[in-house]
């Protein structure tokens, strides 16, 4: 996955290929599967709750077309407010779900949370240059600029955050430190903010905002310089003159950064109760498997239908030059594609003061699903 464009196939051999794996999408396992299908009726199998967001790559799960191997199935659609307050401290509904990762690893390292378990099933990623937003009026036109400024966040230790201080740090030099920092106690998304996303470290400049206030009032008044958010805020949506993102042509950005460092920042995972794998050994194997599957199926339908059933102009052309930089699953599962992406948020969380220590895959996966790899396109 790190390997250069240059030595990448080409975007038509890419493609070729690319439309030869919907045929195979109906039988994508892991080749390390542990169990097959049983004969018997459909309502005499347990019934298995998931839950987490209906993305395309997920929606072969939520709509019923893609089985949990033995299992009946029922997906919920929640957000990740609600997933991760339903797993870390609440009534712990789902048996398998969507859920924040680095939320996940400070409950773990922090505050002995051993209730889920992870597969490595990553349902949402994203690159984070796009997420800084800075004032226009205060001279920030590099990340080097952002020294000495305010930033606002609503949570200072969610995913977003945390791989954005990340690569600030090791692509531009740019300490958290180095910035002044303001906690609202609202988000202008009007999500609730959970605990582990709250967590603050020691040594950095840290202020709670004014009651009533989200990061995007505080940008739009001018209190702040710069706000660090997972979505735009509100400011900016609405067209505020003086509110900008800090990387304007962030496409450009992202692509050199995967190019340099082969890394697609990860930000949720897929979690399954300790207690319920613990009476169905094998569940782990056979979420992962399912992911998967539906996962094909995603791709498959992008290239039946990006021609024709999508309304953005030229999503044809994204999704070739996506093939072509990331190669044809550009969207991995399994520990071996994504080892790098989570070992540098293991890293920066804990050399940014959050995590108490510097985590492992082998604390945070289910051993059955270390090996684990999809099958190829």
């Amino acid at each position: 996955m790190s390997q250069s464009v240059n030595s990448k196939p080409s975007v038509k051999a890419s493609r070729r290929q690319f439309i030869a794996a919907g045929a195979l999408a109906s039988v994508v396992l892991a080749e390390d599967a542990v169990w097959s299908e049983t004969k018997e009726p459909t309502a005499n199998k347990p019934m298995l709750s998931l839950a987490g967001y209906a993305y395309d790559r997920v929606l072969g799960l939520v709509d019923g077309r893609v089985p949990v191997e033995g299992f009946q199935t029922n997906f919920d659609q929640a957000d990740i407010y609600a997933l991760n307050a339903n797993a870390m401290g609440g009534k712990q509904t789902w048996s398998v779900q969507e859920i924040g990762l680095h939320p996940y690893m400070l409950a773990y390292a922090n505050d002995m949370f051993r209730d889920y378990a992870l597969v490595p099933v990553f349902p949402l990623r994203m690159f984070r240059h796009r997420s800084i937003f800075i004032r226009t009026d205060r001279g920030i036109k590099t990340p080097a600029d952002l020294r000495g400024k305010t930033v606002a966040t609503p949570g200072y230790s969610q995913s977003s955050l945390t791989w954005i201080r990340g690569f600030l740090q090791h692509e531009y030099g740019v300490l958290p430190e180095d910035m002044k920092w303001i906690v609202t106690t609202k988000s202008s998304d009007q999500g609730a903010v959970s605990k582990n996303e709250s967590v603050l470290p020691q040594d950095v400049p840290i202020v709670p905002g004014p009651a009533g206030q989200d990061e995007s009032d505080l940008l739009r008044s001018g209190d702040v310089d710069a706000v660090f958010h997972a979505l735009e805020p509100k400011a900016y949506i609405d067209g505020d003159p003086n509110v900008e993102r800090l990387f304007g042509d962030y496409r450009k950005i992202e692509r050199d950064y995967f190019t340099k460092t082969g890394i697609f920042p990860i930000m949720h995972a897929v979690a399954i109760r300790r207690d319920v794998v613990k009476r169905f050994p094998q569940l782990p194997v056979a979420v992962f498997n399912a992911y998967s599957q539906a996962k094909h199926l995603m791709y498959s339908n992008l290239q039946k239908q990006t021609a024709f059933m999508m309304s953005l102009p030229w999503a044809g052309k994204e999704l070739e030059e996506t093939l072509d930089l990331m190669g044809e699953n550009f969207w991995p599962y399994g520990i071996k594609p994504n080892r790098k992406a989570l070992e540098a948020l293991f890293l920066y969380s804990f050399e940014q003061g959050l995590s108490k220590k510097q985590l492992t895959i082998e604390e945070l996966f289910f051993p059955t699903t270390l090996e684990l790899e999809e099958a190829k396109l």
